[in-house]
């Protein structure tokens, strides 16, 4: 049985539980808005939670790296206002190596963005929330994706 995490919509407030899919979004199970997905990988995961519908931007981090720990947050705020355009998959390299090997990490924190498994783009270093805002949104589109998606 797949990983699950439990999100609370940010507009109503109901806890939903989500599962990797490689096919549509979350959607809130009470309003049907979109949920922010915003999950944190393992190597026994980062594949399937890398495979999604949406585009997909990769937070490589460590705990001991203090520019990861101040563009973290950002990343977060920014998973939840995207919700339905974006997918973030956060892996500490610490934990996953082989993974950042095969990512050429060279430096983090490293935001790397993924569309249909390729590569579409990629960030280095700490960059302000609104500089994130703006290489992200003409990427990843301005409209939610339409609610026939795939529901929690």
């Amino acid at each position: 049985m797949p990983a699950t995490a439990v999100v609370v919509c940010p507009h109503c407030g109901r806890k939903n539980r989500i599962a990797p899919r490689a096919e549509g979004i979350p959607r809130c199970g009470n309003c049907h808005n979109a949920l922010p997905w915003v999950v944190d990988a393992t190597p026994a995961t980062f594949d399937e939670e890398t495979r999604a519908s949406i585009p997909v931007l990769v937070d490589f981090w460590a705990p001991w790296c203090g520019p990861c720990r101040m563009v973290s947050p950002a990343v977060e705020r920014l998973g939840v206002e995207l919700a339905g355009r974006l997918k973030v998959v956060k892996l500490n390299t610490d934990e996953a190596p082989e993974i950042a090997g095969r990512f050429d990490v060279q430096g983090i924190p490293l935001l790397v963005l993924l569309r249909d498994g390729a590569e579409v783009d990629r960030r280095v270093g700490a960059h302000p929330e609104e500089a994130l805002r703006a290489w992200l949104t003409p990427r990843v589109g301005s409209a939610p994706a339409p609610a026939s998606s795939a529901t929690a």
